[in-house]
């Protein structure tokens, strides 16, 4: 068995035509048999991506949402009426979407109504008559990392993050016999971040070039407030001793080869001397 990490999108709010909107796609599984599938986030081009990693939206077993933030969650509507459009005689589970409670838990709760009559129609239209369902899985903002979910070996804990003023926010920690999965959502460089990537055997982290972004006014520097800094990442990924740290969520994107390695050197800056992979849509490391 193997465990696959394939980057479905590594873009920010600000679109660019080669970037999705955020998300992690883990897949466990035996091949030619029934794989453990996990999207962490879900933002735009969600689907397309999926099923350029080959993975069908309807073997998804769930998503985890990391926080509120419109750039992780807009995919999400787009995902679940697509699996239910392509379930036609297959039976499909409803969706499970597992996420704090609070915004994101309310946006998940809403997706029905939101789309009610369009549902209607399709429905009518079609003669089906399975309604569209969501489970939505809300968990209590974790003091320390805390098991959300688990299906067989595979085990999926909680744990803070600081995107502050956004609240709640969380990153994720997931577990197969292939190794550890940490994917930190949005968040600063912390020691709560330390405290969930203990272990780690590959770290997804959002990366910001903060070299880059402080020269800028002040309306477009604000964002250093809440994300993570390239250096910083280095030092803690070196701390933990990381195998291999993949940086999505790029800011600025690279347009080039260079400004990939810039972000490489960054890292190297903070001293971590592991594997680095500056992610692309679709990137994908393989444990096991």
């Amino acid at each position: 068995m193997t465990t696959t990490v394939t980057v479905t999108g590594t873009g920010t709010p600000i679109p660019t035509p080669d970037r999705a909107g955020p998300g992690v796609l883990v897949v466990h599984g035996p091949t030619g048999g029934k794989p453990v599938c996990i999207q962490v986030d879900a933002g735009r081009g969600t689907v397309m991506r999926l099923l350029g990693a080959g993975t069908d939206p309807g073997e998804l077993d769930l998503v985890l949402l990391t926080h509120h933030h419109s750039d992780h969650l807009v995919g999400l509507d787009d995902l679940v009426l697509t699996r239910w459009v392509m379930d036609r005689g297959r039976q499909l589970a409803p969706l499970k979407v597992v996420a704090p409670d609070g915004p994101c838990v309310r946006f998940a709760k809403g997706l029905v109504d939101r789309w009610s009559e369009d549902l209607t129609v399709r429905a009518s239209h079609a003669g089906r008559d399975r309604d569209l369902e969501v489970e939505v899985i809300p968990f209590d903002y974790p003091v320390s990392p805390t098991e959300v979910w688990r299906s067989g070996e595979v085990r999926v804990s909680a744990g803070q993050v600081r995107h502050e003023p956004v609240h709640p926010a969380v990153g994720y920690r997931i577990e197969t016999p292939d190794g550890v999965v940490v994917v930190s959502g949005d968040t600063l460089v912390c020691d709560e971040m330390a405290t969930l990537a203990v272990g780690a055997d590959v770290l997804v982290y959002e990366a910001m070039r903060f070299s880059e972004i402080r020269p800028l006014p002040e309306h477009r520097r604000f964002i250093i407030d809440y994300h993570a800094d390239t250096v910083e990442i280095g030092r803690q990924a070196r701390d933990l001793a990381v195998p291999t740290l993949v940086l999505t969520h790029l800011i600025p994107p690279p347009a080039s080869d260079a400004d990939e390695q810039a972000f490489i050197d960054d890292v190297r800056s903070g001293g971590y001397g592991g594997e680095v992979v500056v992610a692309r849509d679709l990137t994908t490391v393989t444990l096991g």
